[in-house]
C-alpha cells in the first residue's frame, strides 16, 4: 500500500467530525512508524534486551535523585 493509500484509508476510518488536529496526529503517528521501520530496515534498531538494560538503570538513576525528596 502506498504512503497516500496509508494515510487516505486512516483518515476515512476516522470519525465523520475529526477535527484537522485528529488527522495531524494520526499522519503524523504514521509517519513516525514509517520513519521507524526504514531504520530497522536498515539494521539500526537497538535490541529489546539493551533497551531494557537502559530503562532499568535510568529508573534507578531516577529513584536515587528523587528519593530524598518524595514524602509518602
Amino acid at each position: 500500500m502506498s504512503d497516500k493509500q496509508l494515510v487516505l484509508d486512516v483518515i476515512q476510518r476516522l470519525p465523520a467530525n475529526a477535527t484537522l488536529e485528529q488527522m495531524r496526529e494520526r499522519v503524523e503517528f504514521l509517519a513516525a512508524l514509517k520513519t521507524a521501520e526504514g531504520s530497522l530496515d536498515r539494521g539500526e534498531g537497538v535490541p529489546q534486551a539493551e533497551v531494557e538494560r537502559q530503562f532499568a538503570a535510568r529508573v534507578k538513576r531516577w529513584h536515587s535523585k528523587s528519593s530524598g525528596r518524595l514524602k509518602r
